[in-house]
């Protein structure tokens, strides 16, 4: 029996969507995550001597595995002497269940079929919160999040989030709601795949608008780093379609789409005024502009140093950064409490998994770029919506959240897995 075939494999595509789809309910998304993890690995131990290379190529196998495991073993290995060494201990091994999922991943989209379902599910999941984002940007309401708050609150009597959270929001939320303000950045990382298809189905107009929509939510929802990143995706996906003219032409639009939102936008109009303070002279303007962020990358240095070769151990920051902090007792950016995480990767790999961490992400990174670079013209073309997501969210030379996280870590795997999957796919028989 060819097990490619059977229904449990061609079922792939549909794990990656759910656990997509529920990250508006992040336990029952880490339940999908989970449960498609134990039946990978289950199927894999049954089918391994039964024609389990039908699954995936080999290359893919290899690459999906070499990604975790860049991932990971920075994380193992500096829980050995971490700050806090049983939290370290058990996130290294609970984040072991990572790997049987991404195969699934990889497998999702190992074949023509499964990456028209994959890919173009994600597109459906991204334009639906855009939609449900710019509906609550007129109406001041989320319809998808009060949903969900809705059967949180019959189920358990309490909603997703609490009436001082929501009311402190200072930006758009959408599907994710007022205690996840990462909208932004789930919509940026993820526009590929949106943009792809709209432009590969109704050409240069659809990616117009869809690329308008989608950054109008993006710059209602207030990251910056967010806005770095769409930039990056719009550079990337533009040129392409449009060609360097028009492209300009849609920088344009966006510049005065900008000014238009700082008028119209508190939120957009803070933003923006602190970034120009970083024009301002001093520390001080710098710090400002950042919101606080040099003071955090200047604890995160300091973790480095102090612990060059495995750092402070993975999640550990918050819990070494009160010793690192140059500016102790005085009031942060941020609030009060110590910060959680470096908020930029290369900084947090440094400081929570040190040289190791670093020399490991680095081999993981050129790994991927070698599979790229000897890839045929064809494998790139259907691993490209992937790749450029997976590229502009570990883009270096921009804000990250924290990438030892369950929810972000779990986003780039998959990233890393979609991508690999894809370039490496099985050649029909």
């Amino acid at each position: 029996m060819n097990i490619d075939s059977t229904p449990g494999w061609r079922w792939a595509p549909a794990w990656v969507l759910a656990f997509v789809a529920l990250w508006p309910a992040p336990g029952y998304a880490e339940a999908v995550m989970v449960l498609g993890a134990f039946v990978a690995i289950i199927k894999l131990l049954l089918a391994r001597f039964r024609g389990g290379a039908a699954l995936l190529s080999a290359p893919a196998w290899a690459l999906t595995s070499v990604l975790f495991f860049a991932y990971w073993l920075p994380e193992a290995v500096s829980a050995l002497d971490a700050v806090d060494r049983g939290r370290a201990l058990r996130e290294a091994a609970v984040d072991l269940r990572y790997l049987p999922f991404l195969w699934l991943a990889a497998m999702a989209v190992a074949d023509e079929r499964g990456r028209r379902i994959t890919f173009g599910g994600l597109a459906i999941i991204l334009a639906v919160w855009t939609i449900d984002a710019l509906l609550q940007a007129v109406t001041g309401t989320s319809p998808l999040f009060f949903g969900i708050d809705t059967i949180k609150h019959a189920i358990s009597g309490h909603g997703m989030c609490s009436a001082e959270a929501a009311a402190s929001a200072d930006r758009l939320s959408g599907v994710l709601g007022p205690c996840n303000l990462k909208l932004g950045q789930v919509i940026a990382s993820l526009s590929p795949f949106a943009l792809y298809a709209v432009g590969k189905r109704y050409g240069v107009l659809g990616w117009c608008v869809a690329a308008a929509a989608i950054g109008s939510v993006i710059l209602l929802a207030g990251t910056r780093a967010s806005w770095i990143t769409y930039a990056l995706v719009l550079l990337w996906s533009g040129w392409r379609l449009l060609g360097w003219k028009k492209l300009l032409a849609v920088f344009a639009f966006g510049a005065i789409a900008l000014a238009v939102l700082s008028v119209a936008s508190p939120q957009v109009r803070e933003r923006i005024e602190r970034t120009t303070h970083v024009l301002t002279a001093g520390q001080a303007g710098v710090d400002n502009a950042l919101s606080g962020r040099s003071r955090i990358w200047s604890a995160a240095w300091c973790m480095f140093r102090e612990h060059p070769v495995n750092g402070v151990g993975a999640r550990g920051f918050r819990e070494a950064f009160p010793a690192c902090d140059q500016q102790a007792g005085e009031i942060a950016a941020w609030g009060t409490g110590p910060a959680l995480h470096a908020h930029q990767l290369l900084l947090e790999v440094l400081s929570e998994t040190g040289a190791f961490g670093l020399l490991l992400w680095l081999a993981g990174a050129a790994l991927a770029w070698r599979a790229w670079r000897y890839a045929t013209v064809d494998a790139r073309e259907r691993a490209r919506p992937a790749m450029l997501a997976l590229a502009v969210t570990v883009f270096p030379f921009n804000t990250h959240l924290a990438f030892y996280s369950t929810f972000w870590g779990g986003l780039t795997l998959l990233l890393a897995a979609l991508y690999a999957g894809s370039l490496l796919a099985r050649q029909p028989q």
